[in-house]
């Protein structure tokens, strides 16, 4: 019993913290409005551990790859904790390093996948909506729905491109789970 309610508060709590830390690298990656609510959010709330990683490691090419590397790093710690504490055993550093990258992957997907499908519904309840979160939604998945949006126009004021979006993001999420198969069976091995 203690390990599950273990599992359930780290997890929570974790995934998070770790969605705020996502939040922080996809809203400079997609450029969004820096004064936003939720934008000031996230960055006082990864300031204080994202700040010493941009010393070492900088940006590129307006990739905040600090950012990433404080994810990788938060969910390493995270997963070397849950196994220290419910096995009782020392982890593998790079196993847990592996597993992080992957989860931290495909919890990038996710937010992905969450912020169109929301993008999608409130363009049919509030179109037009001026709400802080809806327009963080529009700015942070409109540079990924531009690409298809050439591919596939609107066909009678019916934009269809979230259609192709959805699968690909499909087919990255079952890349991500076999990648986390095979990550989850040389970490086993290890």
């Amino acid at each position: 019993m203690f390990s599950e309610i273990f599992t359930l508060v780290v997890d929570t709590l974790s995934s998070l913290y770790l969605m705020v830390i996502l939040l922080r690298f996809i809203l400079q990656l997609s450029r969004a409005d820096f004064y936003n609510p939720i934008s000031q959010f996230a960055v006082k709330a990864t300031n204080p551990l994202l700040i010493p990683i941009r010393r070492i490691i900088p940006g590129f090419a307006g990739i905040d790859i600090a950012s990433l590397v404080l994810a990788v790093i938060f969910q390493s710690l995270v997963v070397g904790l849950k196994i220290v504490v419910l096995t009782s055993g020392m982890p593998n550093p790079l196993g847990v390093i592996l597993m992080s990258a992957v989860i931290v992957l495909g919890f990038l997907i996710k937010i992905y996948f969450w912020s169109l499908l929301i993008m999608i519904v409130a363009s049919w309840i509030a179109p037009g909506s001026h709400h802080p979160v809806l327009m963080l939604i529009n700015q942070i998945t409109e540079p990924l729905m531009k690409p298809f949006r050439k591919i596939l126009p609107s066909m009678g004021g019916l934009d269809l491109s979230p259609i192709l979006v959805f699968l690909v993001l499909q087919i990255l999420e079952k890349v991500v789970d076999g990648l986390s198969y095979q990550v989850g069976m040389s970490f086993s091995l290890m």
